[in-house]
């Protein structure tokens, strides 16, 4: 009788997922990812840039200041597709949490030659448009697309949002969109100072009662040969796309989905950098994972990844490395070491050590700023190996290979396909472990000289009191991800 009652509950189950039934909410709009695979041009040119709203000196980026965090999508690998108007004109776009702004190119783009080779939103052919026209403009890069505001119905999936704000985009950077293989972007971040207090498209799918629960789910599909590359359920989640469950942890930032991290291992060691708590921005519009150069140089080195050898490195250890190993051993912790080198002291406060004296030229005042980010790297190294309880020879030959592996700022590091031996690199979220294989975290791009491995990792610097993470596409291929607005947190569990 049990065996019976078992094969019924098995049977009813599979008819169920069959049916659709394995979606956890009343009312959800799919939305089936389109891959494209990764070419070392795009990804040379894939950027990260974070700055605070004062500025964008490492300086005037406190650690409780504002950030505004920005990227040229030239790595981006995932895209759907929208229509927008009646009827439809449809629209390659890509759905990033990192932003929360809708453009796409206008057909008034006169001037900018990536216009002509995508397509554009033409508003006399649409029924249901409403003019707006205040104009606006959109961090991107390093500068801005710049466009004004239209309202046409919005169509997702099967849902259509009723006089979407949008961005009628007018005016794109000549290098920046040439290579895009995107027509535009959906923002499904905050409501924040970048979007002009339009309302994103996701909260109007909640206003309009499209969906019944205020979540959306993001899964991509770890298979590289399947037909679907991920899905998007906007409000709810499907069951069959993950393992076990959910670990949630609160948004700790308005405006982006920003939440804390713990302690980074790499292997079984810790390396002790977030051990006290990082940022980590969860962005759905990015290929990588970035992070702090001085984590990321030891996961380089960890993994054989090339990197750049940096004679500031060595300088600093060849010069300073005696001063800042007795400082460390005093107990001065190692964003004090560096204070003669990071302020107008000119030196770490040692006379018979080479003083490194700094006019106030713009290009001497940048050369004290890389110094100042070099010693303190330098500097928390040294303290790991001391608590480690290695001698001091030991210490700094380690640190000079660590030198030898800083990675190229804003570039990527190549390592070995050969990927068995690497360590997991496993991230702290909510006191729980997440770890990433190598096989996640090692991204391959084939072409038409073979098959190219390079680190899924890439440096990104903000300022040394407010670490901050990136966790892209390596990190939410391994982890089904369910961004919950009403609770606002965000739930990671093994992806399926």
């Amino acid at each position: 009788m049990g065996i019976k009652v078992l094969l019924a509950a098995i049977l009813i189950w599979e008819i169920t997922r069959g049916l659709g039934f394995n979606v956890y909410a009343d009312n959800v709009v799919r939305i089936e990812l389109k891959r494209q695979s990764l070419d070392l041009n795009n990804i040379r040119g894939a950027r990260i840039y974070v700055k605070g709203l004062r500025g964008s000196n490492r300086n005037s980026v406190s650690s409780d200041e504002q950030i505004v965090y920005i990227k040229n999508y030239r790595d981006v690998q995932y895209f759907a597709e929208i229509g927008i108007g009646s009827p439809p004109q449809h629209f390659t776009v890509v759905f990033d949490t990192g932003s929360s702004n809708l453009w796409v190119p206008s057909s008034r783009c006169f001037f900018s030659i990536a216009c002509y080779l995508r397509s554009t939103y033409k508003s006399r052919l649409s029924n249901t448009y409403t003019k707006n026209g205040n104009s606006c403009k959109i961090p991107f890069g390093t500068g801005s697309v710049h466009g004004f505001f239209s309202q046409d119905d919005t169509k997702i999936g099967s849902a259509v949002i009723k006089q979407q704000v949008f961005t009628e985009v007018t005016k794109e950077g000549y290098f920046t969109f040439l290579r895009a293989r995107f027509d535009g972007v959906l923002g499904l971040g905050f409501q924040g100072a970048d979007s002009r207090n339009v309302t994103p498209v996701w909260n109007n799918m909640v206003l309009q009662k499209i969906v019944s629960k205020s979540i959306f789910s993001f899964w991509l599909n770890r298979d590289p040969t399947s037909r679907m590359a991920g899905e998007i359920l906007f409000g709810g989640m499907d069951w069959t796309h993950f393992r076990g469950l959910h670990t949630y942890v609160p948004v700790s930032k308005n405006g982006y989905w920003e939440i804390e991290i713990g302690d980074l291992f790499i292997g079984n060691n810790s390396t002790g950098f977030c051990k006290d708590g990082c940022s980590a921005i969860v962005d759905t519009g990015t290929a990588f994972i970035a992070g702090p150069t001085t984590i990321l140089t030891q996961i380089n080195h960890a993994i054989g990844a090339e990197g750049v050898v940096s004679s500031h490195c060595k300088t600093i250890v060849h010069d300073y490395g005696r001063t800042l190993w007795e400082r460390l051993l005093s107990g001065l912790h190692p964003d004090k070491v560096c204070h003669g080198i990071c302020s107008n002291n000119e030196t770490l406060g040692v006379s018979h050590e080479p003083r490194m004296r700094m006019q106030n030229s713009k290009s001497q005042r940048l050369e004290k700023d890389i110094l100042c980010n070099v010693c303190e790297m330098v500097a928390f190294w040294i303290q790991v190996e001391i608590r480690k309880e290695r001698s001091k020879e030991l210490a700094f030959q380690y640190v000079n290979q660590l030198c030898e592996k800083l990675p190229n700022p804003g570039g990527r590091s190549y390592i070995n396909c050969d990927v068995f031996s690497l360590p997991h690199i496993t991230f702290t979220i909510g006191n729980k472990s997440f770890p990433l294989s190598p096989d996640q975290y090692v991204i391959r791009v084939d072409d038409h000289q073979g098959v190219h491995c390079l680190s899924g990792f890439t440096a990104l610097n903000v300022h040394p009191q407010r670490p901050l993470w990136v966790l892209g596409d390596a990190f939410l291929r391994a982890y089904h991800t369910v961004f919950d607005f009403d609770n606002l947190q965000i739930g990671f569990a093994e992806s399926a």
